[in-house]
């Protein structure tokens, strides 16, 4: 009892000292949990992935288009149990700052292949009769304020002109992984009018999502259906969903893995405040441990009381941090576009971390300022002028 007294009462000799250490291991975690946050964010689409859908894409590069005409041909292979296909339509919403995914699709066929983007039966018949209708992500709906029977304008870059959507739908992401922020439309009303307009861009698509009926034969489906566009105009490269989720995020991977690093260089920014602490206070303290000595505290109580401090401020910064890391974090989604991440949380393993690294950092902070003790003579300590 006289022990965990003394752990209590002993960061309350230096308010100052001791409120500024929590308010820097604070800090810190918050910005631990708000980098990791980011990194488990960006990664998200490639967790959300399923094993039994392959990508068909150009072989050259993603940006050039596929022929209209492979679909029947990729359908036709055994183990392919359902096909659709997509377009990026780019284009711009309000403004060039409204970024999120706008997808023109084969609307007969993309929910079946995408069952996590959950609609009603009438909404998803009322998508598919009109073909100037659209489905958006909850997420998107949410933020733009936008419902069933709003009309969107877009302003078209790859498809030039003003292009109107009527939304016909509002799906909801099935898992918490699942991309709730496209806008999605028909392929057949955007192809009409580039064959009026534009000729020479119609009849082509962006790629194939290939439905599958036994992930385990993905590779082997995957090079049936590359080896069928060989030495054609236009060969194809097909992968696994999470495959080519992993393809997009290499170009970024430098800056993701920096932050990442980044995350844990804090982790040790924190042990260093609070290490920095720990000794100043054993310094302050060696006549005191001195005193406790010869009045009989063994080395185990010296041990408890040490430990016992620096566990007490490094909890207590970590827990401040961590609860305000919560609304730092929805308060940030709320100001980055929807597109960008569109699924923006704190991860469970997020938490384990910083919970885990204030912890050891605690341990870590008091090893020192322990051997100091233990190994200061009585006499000796008497002796100390700090």
């Amino acid at each position: 009892m006289k022990v965990l007294k003394l752990i209590i009462k002993n960061p309350l000799r230096h308010k100052l000292r001791t409120t500024l250490t929590i308010l820097g291991i604070a800090i810190a975690v918050i910005s631990f949990g708000l980098l990791r946050t980011v990194v488990t964010a960006w990664y998200v689409g490639v967790e959300g992935s399923s094993a039994n859908r392959l990508i068909t894409r150009q072989a050259v590069s993603f940006i050039f288009p596929l022929p209209y005409s492979y679909r029947d041909k990729i359908a036709q292979i055994e183990g392919v149990k359902n096909l659709t296909y997509a377009n990026w339509f780019g284009g711009v919403y309000i403004d060039k700052n409204q970024f999120f995914a706008r997808i023109a699709a084969d609307a007969e066929t993309i929910f079946d292949v995408y069952p996590e983007f959950m609609l009603t039966k009438d909404e998803l018949e009322t998508f598919k009769r009109e073909r100037n209708s659209c489905i958006l992500g909850e997420g998107i709906a949410r933020q733009y304020n936008l419902k069933v029977g709003y009309i969107m304008t877009l302003e078209g870059d790859i498809y030039p002109g003003n292009w109107e959507f009527i939304v016909r739908g509002i799906y909801r992401p099935r898992d918490k992984t699942t991309d709730a922020s496209q806008m999605i439309f028909h392929w057949n009303y955007v192809n009409e009018r580039m064959k009026e307009d534009m000729p020479e861009r119609s009849g082509d698509i962006g790629w194939y999502i290939v439905q599958i009926e036994d992930p385990a034969k993905s590779a082997i489906i995957s090079e049936q259906i590359d080896a069928l566009f060989k030495n054609s105009p236009a060969e194809t490269k097909t992968e696994t969903e999470r495959a080519f989720q992993q393809g997009f995020l290499a170009a970024t991977s430098a800056i993701i893995d920096s932050m990442n690093v980044i995350s844990f260089i804090i982790v040790g920014i924190i042990m260093l405040i609070l290490g920095n602490t720990m000794i100043m206070a054993a310094r302050e303290r060696t006549r005191e441990y001195a005193v406790f000595k010869a009045l009989g505290f063994s080395g185990k109580h010296l041990t408890q009381i040490i430990l016992g401090e620096s566990l007490f401020i490094s909890a207590v910064g970590g827990g401040v941090g961590l609860v305000l890391t919560f609304p730092i974090v929805v308060a940030f989604e709320k100001v980055i576009p929807k597109g960008f991440f569109p699924v923006f949380q704190i991860e469970p393993i997020t938490v384990i971390l910083a919970v885990s690294a204030a912890i050891l950092i605690g341990i870590a902070a008091a090893i020192f300022p322990i051997q100091r003790a233990l190994s200061t003579k009585i006499i000796d300590g008497f002796r100390f002028v700090g």
